[in-house]
Formats: structure tokens, C-alpha cells, sequence
């Protein structure tokens, strides 16, 4: 399974986490039954997976304040669409926590954007993005 696809598991994994609103104490179970219905097997997919949920949990607050600082005027982190919101918390989880070349991330998660949002999602998420960037002066891997 490559990166890209896993990447995409891991997004509907934190979407549906997302929607459902689980409790910490039933999200354990929840994540074991997805990756059961997705019948994934390789362990290295899903220890990149549970990191991902785990980082991004663990990171919550501080990865919604960077969303909300990076907003437009006026605008709230909970006017932004579940979709959006979960593939902001992803790239930005990968960009800052996992020190994964923002070039790379971005253009994955526009294209998720693309595929699960609506019409203006990969811009809106590649404006956010951009400023995030900019903010946390995370440098050019190339």
C-alpha cells in the first residue's frame, strides 16, 4: 500500500472519529473495527494509521489554534466543513509533528480535498495551509 493511499485511510478513519465525536474511552475500539472493515493488515500501514489518530489527539489544541489563527477575519474553526477541518488536522499533523516535506503533503491533501470536499475545499485547504506554513517558518525540503 502506498503512502498516498494510506493517507487516504488515515482520513477517513479521522473523519468518521470526527463525525461520530467518540469518547477517548470507545476510540481504541472504533479504530480497531475500521481497519478490520478496511481488512488492513500490513502493520507498518497501521501503526502509521494509529500514529496519525494518536498524534493528532494528542496534538488537538494545538493543531486547531494554528487552523483558527490561520483563518480570514471573522471566521471560526467551527464554520469550516468536518472534511476540511480533518484534512487540515492531517496535513498539519504531518507538516509540523512528522516533519514530512510540506510540498508532498499539501498536494495530497488538495487532492483529497478534491475528491471529498466541495468545490472550493482544495483551495480554501491550500490557502490555510500556506499560511500555516509560513506562520510555523516550516523550511523548504528540497
Amino acid at each position: 500500500m502506498t503512502r498516498t493511499e494510506t493517507r487516504q485511510i488515515a482520513f477517513e478513519l479521522l473523519y468518521s472519529l470526527e463525525i461520530q465525536k467518540t469518547e477517548a474511552s470507545e476510540q481504541e475500539e472504533q479504530i480497531n473495527l475500521f481497519l478490520e472493515g478496511q481488512e488492513i493488515k500490513d502493520e507498518k500501514v497501521r501503526e502509521y494509521i494509529l500514529d496519525m489518530v494518536n498524534g493528532i489527539s494528542e496534538n488537538k489544541e494545538k493543531i486547531e489554534n494554528l487552523i483558527s489563527k490561520n483563518l480570514k477575519e471573522k471566521w471560526d474553526i467551527t464554520r469550516i466543513s468536518k472534511i476540511n477541518v480533518t484534512l487540515l488536522k492531517l496535513a498539519i499533523y504531518e507538516i509540523i509533528y512528522k516533519k514530512l516535506p510540506y510540498k508532498v503533503v499539501v498536494n495530497e491533501v488538495v487532492e483529497l480535498a478534491k475528491k471529498y470536499g466541495d468545490d472550493s475545499s482544495s483551495s480554501f485547504i491550500n490557502g490555510v495551509l500556506a499560511n500555516v506554513i509560513k506562520q510555523c517558518n516550516v523550511i523548504t525540503e528540497e
